[in-house]
C-alpha cells in the first residue's frame, strides 16, 4: 500500500522500519518541526526525520497540522492509509478521512485503558500485570477509536520505562504490519471500545519523579522502574540530588536475618547500613537502594558507592 507515516520519537521508527521492510511504500513522512537539544540549543531532527533522511523519503514538518495550509498540502499526497505513532499533534477530521482507508494509530497500551500520553510509564507505576498495544481506527477523539488488533505482553516487575518501550516499540511494529495486511484483505474486524472502562493518563514530568517517602516501599519501587530513564525517580541526600536508579522491596526474611526494626525509624531515615547495602524506611515497608547516582558523580552500585561516601544509621534522605 502507499503509506503517509506520521510520527515523531523513537517509539514511531521501530514500527516505520518494520512497514518499510514489509515492503509497503511510504511516499511521505509527517513529523514535528526540529527542536533545540543540549546546552548549544542547536536544532536537532527527530528520529523520524532522521530515519525519513537515511532513506531520502520526503519530509512535512508542520507547525500546526490542523492549519489550512497543512490540509491541503496533504490532500495533495495519493496514499492508501496513514499509519500514525506518538506523533505529538492531534490530525483533524478532515485528514483523518483523506486516505481510502482512513488513519490507524499504533498505542501502547491495551485500550481503552490508558488513553493519552505516557501510556508506557503509567503501568509500571500502576502496577499492572500486563500491558501491550492496540492498532486502531483514529477517530476525533483522544485514542478513542475503533480497535482492530491487540496484542499483549506480561509484566513481571522487573520492567523499567526504557525497556518496556522498547518492547512495545517491537510490538507495535509487528502488529502495525499485520493490521495493514488484513485491512488490505478487507478481513479485520473494528471493535469498539468500552468507554466504562476507559482510563486517561498524563504525560510525565521531572517532578512526578520526586519520592515521597510516606508512600509504601511497593509503590517507590515501581516509580523507581517505570520513570527509568526519565526522568528518574530521586530524593536528596546531604543537600545534594540522588537519582535511584535501582531497588528492591526488602523482604521480612531480610529484615530479621539483619535485624532492623522499620518502626524505630521515620519515614525515609537509613534503618540499616552496611558495607554492601542501604535500607530505607517508608511509609509501608523498607526499601533496599540497589543503584544509586548522586548529584555530580557517576550512576554506580550501591557496594562501591559506600566505599567513597559515609551514609550513617538514621541519616535522612528528603
Amino acid at each position: 500500500m502507499k503509506i503517509i507515516f506520521v510520527g515523531t520519537p523513537d517509539f514511531a521508527v521501530v514500527p516505520l522500519e518494520e512497514i518499510y521492510k514489509a515492503g509497503h511504500e511510504i511516499v511521505l513522512i509527517v513529523t514535528q518541526p526540529d527542536k533545540p537539544r543540549g546546552r548549544s540549543g542547536k536544532l536537532a531532527p527527530s528520529p523520524v526525520k532522521s530515519w525519513a533522511l537515511e532513506h531520502d523519503i520526503e519530509v512535512f514538518q508542520p507547525k500546526k497540522i490542523r492549519d489550512e495550509e497543512s490540509v491541503d498540502y496533504l490532500s495533495k499526497i495519493e496514499c492508501d492509509i496513514a499509519v500514525v505513532a506518538a506523533f505529538g499533534q492531534i490530525l483533524p477530521k478532515s485528514i483523518l478521512d483523506m486516505p481510502r482507508y482512513g488513519c490507524i494509530n499504533v498505542h501502547a497500551s491495551l485500550l481503552p485503558k490508558y488513553r493519552g500520553a505516557a501510556p508506557i510509564q503509567w503501568a509500571i507505576l500502576n502496577g499492572e500485570k500486563k500491558s501491550g498495544v492496540t492498532i486502531m481506527q483514529m477517530g476525533e477523539g483522544l485514542d478513542d477509536g475503533d480497535m482492530l488488533l491487540t496484542r499483549e505482553v506480561m509484566l513481571d516487575g522487573t520492567e523499567t520505562g526504557g525497556s518496556l518501550f522498547d518492547d512495545l516499540a517491537l510490538l507495535g511494529g509487528k502488529a502495525v504490519v499485520e493490521a495493514l495486511e488484513l485491512i488490505e484483505q478487507g478481513s479485520i474486524t473494528p471493535v469498539k471500545q468500552d468507554e466504562s472502562a476507559a482510563t486517561h493518563v498524563s504525560m510525565i514530568n521531572k517532578e512526578l519523579g520526586r519520592i515521597n517517602w510516606s508512600d509504601a516501599a511497593e509503590k517507590i519501587e515501581r516509580y523507581v522502574r517505570g520513570l527509568n530513564p526519565w526522568p528518574s525517580a530521586y530524593s536528596s541526600f546531604k543537600g545534594k540530588n540522588l537519582k535511584i536508579w535501582r531497588s528492591h522491596v526488602v523482604s521480612s526474611d531480610e529484615l530479621d536475618s539483619n535485624g532492623v526494626n522499620a518502626a524505630d525509624y521515620k519515614d525515609g531515615q537509613v534503618c540499616f547500613v552496611n558495607k554492601k547495602c542501604v535500607f530505607v524506611a517508608t511509609g509501608d515497608g523498607v526499601l533496599s537502594l540497589d543503584e544509586i547516582q548522586l548529584e555530580g558523580k557517576k550512576r554506580m552500585e550501591i557496594a562501591p558507592f559506600l566505599l567513597g561516601n559515609d551514609v550513617l544509621l538514621g541519616e535522612e534522605l528528603g
